[in-house]
């Protein structure tokens, strides 16, 4: 009974013969397993990657966020906003995602970054303060986030703020030496994800994604079960679940890589409970 309520709302699957044809999908892919990483219908992924299972092929969704919507008022979209800076903030994961950044440029002295859907900017508020020489380039694709954050570090002459698409980006080959990209990565669906593993380990030296984890499906069930009554009701709670159903499992980030290009070497870390951490280089 629990799974219907959390499935039927969200899911564009939740039919009979749509959950039949998520478990044929399975069979598929699992006869393809011994053949490598299997790409050339990326676009059709599911989030759990082509070899999920069929529950798991129902916990996900293509409804945007508010942040992603065009027809939510902008002041809605600053409360979903500013609700994940507060979080950030309180729960040190602004501290933590600059840490895991600088941790992997710890061996470049003076090192350039590009911090992609950055929406308030925080993590590179701290990247500056946390390193003396980084210079940081600080991009999101909205543009009253842009704006905010053009007034947010006025005056700091190591921090750059553009309008920037994290699919298309504006900058030359091997421009940084790091591309972030914290938090942001789910909202795009499969094809768009695999262009920005194109474009991060294009325009940088190493693309650092740091996003939700996509826990196994009944773990994934517990969690959804405990945002939906309040999903409704509190638009950061509505944001985080569509984002939680959103995200995307290893399997599936192994795939997006391979379809961006097959050179891209991955490392994946990170728990069913905790921060997703890929680290992705040519």
């Amino acid at each position: 009974m629990m799974a219907r309520v959390l499935v039927v709302p969200w899911s564009m699957a939740a039919t009979k013969s749509g959950i039949a044809l998520s478990c044929r999908s399975v069979t598929q892919s699992s006869m393809m397993d011994h053949m490598g990483v299997r790409t050339a219908d990326i676009a059709e992924m599911p989030r759990g990657g082509f070899d999920a299972s069929c529950l798991d092929r129902l916990l996900q969704t293509d409804r945007e966020e508010y942040l992603d919507r065009d027809d939510v008022r902008a002041g809605v979209k600053r409360q979903v906003i500013d609700a994940l800076d507060w979080t950030g903030r309180v729960f040190g994961h602004h501290d933590r995602h600059a840490r895991t950044a600088l941790d992997v440029l710890a061996d470049v002295a003076d090192p350039r970054i590009l911090e992609l859907g950055a929406g308030h900017g925080a993590v590179s508020r701290r990247l500056l303060d946390e390193h003396p020489t980084a210079t940081v380039t600080v991009t999101d694709v909205n543009p009253e986030s842009v704006a905010r954050m053009a007034d947010s570090f006025a005056g700091e002459p190591r921090a750059t703020v553009r309008r920037m698409d994290a699919t298309a980006i504006d900058a030359p080959d091997g421009a940084f030496d790091l591309a972030l990209f914290a938090l942001s990565f789910h909202h795009l669906p499969p094809a768009a994800a695999a262009r920005v593993f194109r474009e991060g380990t294009r325009v940088a030296t190493l693309l650092l994604i740091i996003d939700l984890p996509r826990p196994p499906a009944p773990l994934h069930l517990l969690r959804l079960a405990s945002m939906l009554p309040l999903a409704s009701w509190v638009p950061f709670v509505h944001d985080g679940l569509i984002s939680s159903l959103r995200a995307y499992s290893p399997s599936a980030l192994r795939a997006l890589a391979a379809h961006a290009d097959p050179a891209i070497h991955l490392e994946l870390h990170g728990g069913p409970c905790s921060d997703q951490i890929v680290l992705a280089r040519r």
